[in-house]
């Protein structure tokens, strides 16, 4: 076999780094098995093999990558640049089958050499470069990027270790080291030569530059960026673009003077502090060390990646003054918000230009993107941590703010009461830096990410601004990639979807899937629809009965909620839904209930103790009703430990329903929505972020909708919410919360849901009590429409294919034509 396929390549018909075919895969297997891992097939490892198989994928990644990059520089194309704190790309590998287009080769290849294709594919570790649904969106986005061959970079931190790994003990969620990187990760290239210096700390002076007063930045800490590529290939194109994260190293990383006299720590002391700013995702930030070292590292990634734009900006041109011509870079969320008066110091210090062109490039270069509307989530940090770690950036945002302020006076004539609501420094709340301020003021477009979210930015948070900027603002609903939650995730859909629609061009056109509504009566089509959700339940009950403990049936109603756990997403509601069925079947065991598994997914924060006893609660009142034999499984309920794009994958094909059930006007888009409604579930939810517009395009027909209005919500609020009286108008409410708190599901302890329940009486920040009875009653609706599995298969047909806008591709072009202005640049590979 080896014989020939080495034959072919030497006569010319391909070549084992880039060639394609079933032949030539295999050849590159075995050549980066022995090469790179110093292995030959009967001593591989599983994980020896995915090695081999990652690096023979990586080959054909980067013929495509460097010619795109060539492509790229000669035609001089505008190129987006994204700042992203978090990319939650999920695996690699089948990802990149996908969009090679060579999977079953890649398997056909695999099976004659022997090797356990899926058992491979399990073995890749989850890149830990993320938390949830903010970093997911930047991964779909690259994904669009670059199937829609539109330039781009995306940049960020590479994390050695994740956000954390959950494991669920004695029902609450411990938290243990992603160590991701343990293994080796196959897909990066490191670049140690291309490295910046970061600054942080030490004071400020003048000194005169030929005439010119200019500022000097001293120090007392530089450290030294480096970066890591990993490209981002697109599907069925030839664009590959690039992923580009930096890591933190001392410029000095050993002190030889001080080893030699005995203090060994302070050799290595430099490394240690430069190394802890890209050590890990999200470091808890109660403590005044956590907020300095979150600021440290939002400024490092930022900086790195503006001095690597101005860079090749500057090799390419030898100039910078056209920097915002050929750079548009967007800020995911305000964690890069820094940017913008990094921009300004680069401009200003390093490349000598004064302030008026230096802020007319900067306000033309950054695009700004907002994802919440809580408060807590907008950042800001104090003047006095600020000034203390980023001295010059201080100075440069305060006469960003001191001109930003002189415009609003002149605009709004004697209303000093707005001048403060919008100064980039609140004076009110012991003086702080308003991040989404800065990144708004240095911004030429702003936008929301649903269009309900856009609206309430406009009216709340960002009000004044929008009086001031109307023509700022814009709307790009968020969208999630079809190949990795329709292809990869459910290849049994994406198969059925290509025979029932006859070619498979709406993997990268969703609205394709139109089509199928012709074919929503159709009972062919619906018993193969049967037949593809019932596998995938089979697969996810095996799953978690091997890792959950629970084996759910799978001719049960699957209903999920899969999310981040958090008061606002509401994951409490839907556990006093699953009391007040508990107890109406204690009530009368004879009632006839459809059977339904609840299935939760979702990390807390490690310092949010309220999510925490939240997760406590799902366990505890799984382990009694599972246990009941007078249930007898009419109700069943399990939590996936890990939840993860990789869990995900598993998990989205198999709901039937979706809970997307967050007080409305909290939610500012969600995605998970997107994802469960594209593999066939319905959904139960309120009209908060991305569900009015799902709704809307799936027919209200085919969407549980239940509870307040935003508009209901802030006039509740207005009035003063008095949530107990929601409790004593409910008996069933009321049933259900006394029976939590009789220790019922904590072995008699009485305290130990005290807090959550007492919150939920006297406080109910998120309305839980007020959408109660509504939720309920709809979810009643859910289980009779259930019993009728023609017409719920038709719903789920239905919403399948009502669901072309919700891909990431739409976004980007939005993104495209509204804001970045920027063509598509076909690699000329």
């Amino acid at each position: 076999m080896n014989t020939v396929v080495q034959s072919d390549l030497l006569s010319g018909h391909e070549h084992t780094r880039t060639g394609l075919s079933q032949a030539a895969l295999k050849q590159a297997f075995i050549d980066n098995l022995f090469y790179l891992q110093g292995r030959f097939p009967e001593v591989a490892t599983t994980h020896d093999c995915y090695m081999a198989a990652a690096y023979t994928l990586r080959d054909r990644l980067l013929d495509r990558w460097v010619k795109t990059a060539r492509s790229y520089k000669h035609s001089q194309a505008r190129t987006v640049c994204y700042l992203s704190a978090e990319f939650l790309l999920g695996p690699h590998l089948v990802n990149n089958l996908i969009n090679l287009g060579i999977m079953d080769s890649a398997r056909a290849a695999g099976e004659e050499l022997g090797l356990d294709f899926d058992a491979i594919v399990q073995e890749e570790e989850e890149p830990g470069l993320g938390n949830g649904g903010l970093g997911r969106l930047a991964a779909c986005y690259l994904d669009s990027l670059a199937t829609l061959e539109i330039p781009a970079i995306g940049y960020g931190i590479r994390y050695e270790f994740g956000i954390f790994d959950q494991t669920i003990e004695n029902g609450w969620q411990v938290e243990h080291t992603d160590a991701w990187l343990r293994d080796g990760n196959p897909w990066e290239i490191y670049r140690p030569k291309l490295r910046f210096p970061v600054k942080f700390g030490g004071h400020t002076q003048q000194y005169d530059d030929d005439g010119h007063l200019r500022i000097r930045w001293i120090p007392d800490l530089v450290i030294e960026g480096r970066a890591y590529d990993t490209p981002i290939l697109g599907y069925g194109v030839n664009n590959a673009n690039l992923l580009r994260l930096w890591s933190a190293h001392a410029t000095q990383s050993f002190n030889f003077q001080s080893f030699n006299t005995g203090d060994y720590y302070g050799a290595v002391r430099a490394k240690v502090e430069a190394e802890t700013i890209s050590k890990i995702l999200y470091p808890n930030d109660e403590p005044e060390a956590g907020k300095e070292l979150r600021l440290k590292q939002q400024y490092f990634f930022v900086s790195c990646s503006l001095q690597d734009m101005l860079r090749m900006q500057f090799n390419t041109t030898g100039s910078v003054e056209n920097f915002h011509e050929k750079y548009s870079v967007q800020l995911n969320d305000t964690h890069p918000a820094v940017a913008v008066a990094e921009l300004m110091r680069l401009l200003i210090d390093d490349y000598k230009m004064t302030w008026d062109p230096a802020w007319e490039i900067t306000r033309n270069t950054f695009g700004y993107t907002n994802h919440t509307l809580l408060p807590e989530a907008l950042e800001t940090w104090s003047v006095e941590l600020f000034g203390r770690i980023l001295p010059r950036p201080l100075e440069i945002v305060y006469e960003i703010n001191r001109c930003f302020l002189d415009e609003v006076r002149m605009h709004f004539l004697g209303d000093e009461a707005r001048v403060a609501r919008m100064s980039i420094i609140d004076e009110a709340q012991g003086r702080r830096v308003r991040m989404a301020h800065l990144a708004t003021v240095g911004s030429f477009a702003v936008n929301g990410v649903a269009a309900m979210h856009s609206e309430l930015v406009k009216s709340t948070i960002l009000k004044d601004f929008h009086d001031l900027w109307p023509e700022k603002f814009h709307n790009v609903t968020n969208g999630v990639t079809p190949r990795r939650f329709i292809v990869a995730a459910n290849p049994r859909l994406a198969t059925l979807l290509t025979e029932r629609l006859g070619s498979d061009a709406w993997v990268r056109d969703l609205s394709l899937l139109k089509s199928l509504e012709a074919h929503a009566d159709d009972t062919g089509l619906h018993a193969d629809w049967q037949a593809v959700k019932t596998a995938a339940k089979e697969d996810l009950s095996n799953w978690l009965g091997k890792h959950a403990g629970v084996t759910p049936d799978p001719a049960s109603l699957f209903d999920v909620q899969a999310k981040r756990i958090h008061e606002y997403k509401r994951q409490h509601l839907n556990v006093l839904h699953i009391v007040t069925l508990y107890q109406r079947l204690k009530s009368n065991p004879h009632l006839d209930l459809p059977p339904r598994t609840f299935i939760f997914g979702g990390k807390a924060a490690p310092g949010y103790f309220m999510a925490k006893l939240i997760i406590k609660l799902i366990n505890s009142v799984a382990e009694v009703i599972n246990r009941d034999p007078q249930i007898n499984g009419t109700l069943r309920v399990a939590f996936m430990p890990d939840f993860s794009v990789k869990n995900g994958q598993r998990l989205y094909p198999a709901a039937d329903l979706s809970e997307q059930i967050s007080l409305a006007g909290k939610e500012a888009s969600g995605t998970g929505n997107m994802k469960f409604s594209m593999n066939g579930a319905l959904t139960i939810g309120t009209l908060d972020g991305a569900n009015v517009e799902i709704r809307e395009e799936v027919g209200d027909e085919n969407f549980f909708l239940f509870g307040l209005t935003a508009e209901q919500a802030q006039r509740h609020q207005a009035q003063g919410y008095r949530p107990w009286e929601f409790r004593n108008e409910s008996e069933e409410l009321r049933s259900a919360l006394d029976l939590i708190d009789s220790g019922l599901f904590s072995h008699g302890d009485k305290d130990l849901f005290r807090p959550l329940t007492s919150s939920l009486i006297e406080y109910d920040p998120f309305m839980v009590l007020a959408d109660f009875e509504h939720y309920v009653s709809r979810q009643s609706e859910v289980g009779h429409a259930w019993r009728d599995r023609e017409h719920w298969n038709r719903m789920s047909i239905l919403n399948v294919a009502r669901m072309g806008k919700f891909s990431s591709d739409r976004s980007i072009r939005d993104y495209c034509e509204q804001i970045w202005k920027v063509q598509p640049a076909p690699a000329d590979v």
